[in-house]
């Protein structure tokens, strides 16, 4: 039998798989695609960053390889920033500048999982960290979530074995919305410290949390180093998806053996990008609170539109960052259904299928809406299609 290539072990991305869905497809003008199914703002960075950029630009350093694990300055600002956020005291050696947040995963889990070994990841999860796992060889083992979404450590518990490497969580959480109570952190925290793994916990999304403070007091822990990572993206906060710009945060030690996975993958991450990262940090704090501001006002209008599809049987499971993650009433499930809210409603959503393992029942359930680019005007407009399906029920025959 041939084996299987590293890219061969996992499943298409789903994204581009959802994008096909819409091509060849026809949007009258009164009746726009809604699109919600990926979260990356579609609004260019900041004028003022942009001209920070140009004149970055300009700077021949600017065009050459950097160091290995980002920009000193880089690394430095986040450290400082780092340290505000939680009340902890981080070193700039302790940051790790990487091309986006999914290559800080890849990176991390290069440094720490070989072949053959296991790593927790609830369910719902982001996909391209089941995706990493699978090429690295790595065992993706399902952490089951309860109604809240939200995992239990004495679930974690009874799924850790020799192999075991890691629990990986993503709070505010991608695909579900919620936001991870700090007890739930401090708990699987100490469960991986009482074993001897890791716990990363991939923070993209902490700039838009609905909460004021630190999120959780992990890193104000004795010996968090020999636990805790933390994982970082610019690229919501300050609009710089396509310039590639993520963090690391852990021990010293560790970001050694990061050194290496990026020394051969990437050199360093895009320079222009670090730039406006820590052009970023240093004068958009303002700017950022008010981005915050607008996308807790969007979920806001998600709350209080929802009663009308509450009332035809949806379920809200989860809210917050860019995302809704809801329960639908109907009796196809979620990968058919994607696939007719294109053609019949205009709006493109990622079934809870690409979430969750195949012979897990619950995906067929759910949809993930990323709202994240859609104003109060937009999200009435989806709220109005969605209440406008006449789909057979769950408990009905369906047609098909």
């Amino acid at each position: 039998m041939t084996q299987l290539s590293r890219t061969q072990s996992t499943f298409t991305p789903p994204v581009p798989e959802a994008k096909r869905w819409i091509e060849g497809v026809s949007f009258p003008a009164d009746r726009p695609l809604i699109n919600v199914s990926q979260a990356a703002p579609v609004d260019p960075p900041p004028a003022a960053l942009r001209r920070a950029m140009a004149e970055a630009m300009e700077q021949p350093e600017t065009h050459l390889y950097g160091p290995v694990l980002g920009l000193p300055a880089l690394r430095t600002a986040l450290a400082r920033d780092w340290s505000a956020h939680y009340d902890a005291e981080v070193s700039a050696d302790q940051v790790a500048i990487t091309a986006g947040c999914n290559q800080a995963f890849a990176a991390t889990m290069a440094a720490i999982a070989g072949e053959g070994d296991e790593v927790l990841l609830p369910t719902p999860w982001y996909f391209n960290h089941k995706m990493w796992l699978d090429m690295q060889g790595v065992r993706t083992v399902p952490l089951p979530t309860g109604d809240d979404l939200l995992p239990g450590a004495e679930d974690a518990r009874a799924l850790i074995s020799p192999k075991t490497r890691a629990i990986v969580l993503v709070s505010p959480n991608n695909p579900g919305g919620v936001e991870y109570p700090a007890d739930t952190l401090r708990a699987l925290y100490d469960l991986a410290r009482e074993h001897g793994i890791k716990l990363i916990v991939d923070e993209t999304y902490k700039d838009f949390d609905s909460r004021s403070g630190a999120p959780h007091d992990l890193l104000r822990q004795p010996g968090h180093e020999d636990t805790l990572i933390q994982l970082y993206s610019f690229s919501k906060a300050y609009r710089l998806t396509g310039h590639r710009v993520g963090a690391i945060i852990a021990a010293p030690g560790l970001l050694e053996e990061v050194e290496k996975f990026q020394d051969t993958v990437a050199i360093c991450a895009p320079q222009l990008g670090q730039i406006a990262a820590l052009w970023g940090l240093e004068n958009l704090s303002q700017w950022v609170a008010g981005e915050r501001d607008e996308i807790l006002a969007r979920r806001e209008a998600i709350t209080a539109q929802f009663p009308r599809l509450e009332a035809r049987g949806w379920r809200l499971k989860g809210l917050g960052a860019y995302f809704a993650y809801v329960e639908h009433p109907f009796a196809d499930g979620s990968e058919v259904l994607g696939r007719r809210l294109v053609h019949e409603a205009g709006i493109l959503a990622l079934p809870g299928t690409m979430f969750v393992p195949p012979e897990d029942p619950a995906g067929a359930r759910h949809f993930r809406f990323a709202f994240a680019n859609l104003d109060a005007d937009a999200i009435t407009v989806l709220f109005d299609r969605l209440e406008a399906l006449d789909w057979p029920l769950a408990g009905t025959d369906s047609p098909s």
